[in-house]
């Protein structure tokens, strides 16, 4: 009988905003734009750096990678939102919440060293430009990012197995908006301390880990800055960083408080937004920050719609 009941759960309610019934629509609606326009902007991305051939050095072919991280983001996340929002169906399998856990994890973990390898190419740039070629060749870069996917794998397999492995008997009622680690270890029917243990240690060296690879990047990279007697060049080499910065702080920010906090650190509702910030808000916001500040991303962006332009006059 115990185990029946232990076994009754074969799918999740994910209340998301069941609360604010009468925004449900607005939500849909801007969502929905965001999704859109995460599509678009990554897309564009990874289509200019995959044709320019002048674009082909280490700082764009990551931020290639990290485009690619972010749509597949969206991708997880938000179908299955608009589709709760929009519709009386706001059930999950077990197959499904188990599928978009491990994913959210393998990019987050992805997202997370991919981050790191940026500020080490930039480190090596800006301190060491005369060894950069022989520091960030094609070898050290494949297994940077090699290094960075398979990271974000291994996360993803322990975590997620771990947490399915533990029995769910019911309530079934999942108070978020997507099938994240927290919320759903909520529901398990067993003794979570040793996993919570494991997962408090494993995110700290997951997130902790590359944001000291990048802390100490960027207190060199500073120091180098400082001692360059043009003002033109520190003005250059500073542009080249602040847009990674800021990246940096939007995913990082969030993400820390989503998984670091106290259990009861915040209401449902504040994490359900945390959640939204890093998932959402990082993917949206980084090809405006990547391009807007980048001037050779603009040109090449310029370039690429002049030349789409031609194609349709002749």
């Amino acid at each position: 009988m115990k185990r029946q009941n232990q076994s009754s759960v074969v799918e999740f309610i994910l209340l998301g905003f069941s609360n604010f019934p009468e925004l449900q629509e607005q939500l849909f609606g801007v969502f929905l734009v965001v999704y859109l326009v995460t599509l678009m902007g990554n897309a564009i991305i990874i289509v200019i750096i995959s044709l320019e051939q002048s674009l082909h050095v280490p700082m764009y072919l990551f931020l290639l990678n990290l485009s690619v991280v972010d749509v597949s983001f969206s991708a997880v996340i938000m179908p299955q939102m608009l589709v709760v929002l929009s519709t009386e169906k706001t059930s999950i399998s077990f197959v499904s919440c188990f599928a978009q856990m491990y994913f959210l994890l393998l990019f987050g973990g992805a997202e997370c060293f991919l981050l790191g390898a940026m500020a080490y190419d930039r480190f090596a740039a800006i301190c060491h430009p005369l060894s950069y070629p022989m520091l960030m060749n094609q070898r050290v870069f494949m297994k940077l990012v090699m290094f960075s996917w398979a990271s974000g794998v291994m996360v993803a397999t322990v975590q997620t197995t771990w947490v399915f492995s533990f029995p769910f008997c019911g309530p079934n009622k999942l108070n978020h908006l997507f099938c994240e680690t927290p919320p759903v270890l909520e529901l398990a029917c067993a003794d979570t301390f040793f996993f919570e243990i494991y997962a408090f240690t494993g995110t700290i060296l997951i997130v902790m880990a590359p944001f000291l690879l990048i802390l100490l990047s960027y207190i060199r990279i500073l120091f180098a800055i400082l001692q360059m007697p043009s003002t033109t060049g520190r003005q250059k080499a500073f542009s080249t960083c602040a847009s990674h910065l800021t990246s940096v702080t939007l995913f990082y920010g969030t993400a820390s408080m989503t998984y670091l906090q106290p259990k009861s650190g915040y209401s449902p509702e504040t994490k359900k937004l945390m959640s939204l910030a890093y998932t959402l808000l990082t993917p949206l916001l980084n090809p405006l920050i990547y391009t807007l500040r980048n001037s050779e991303m603009k040109r090449a962006l310029m370039k690429f719609w002049r030349r789409k332009v031609d194609l349709h006059t002749f």
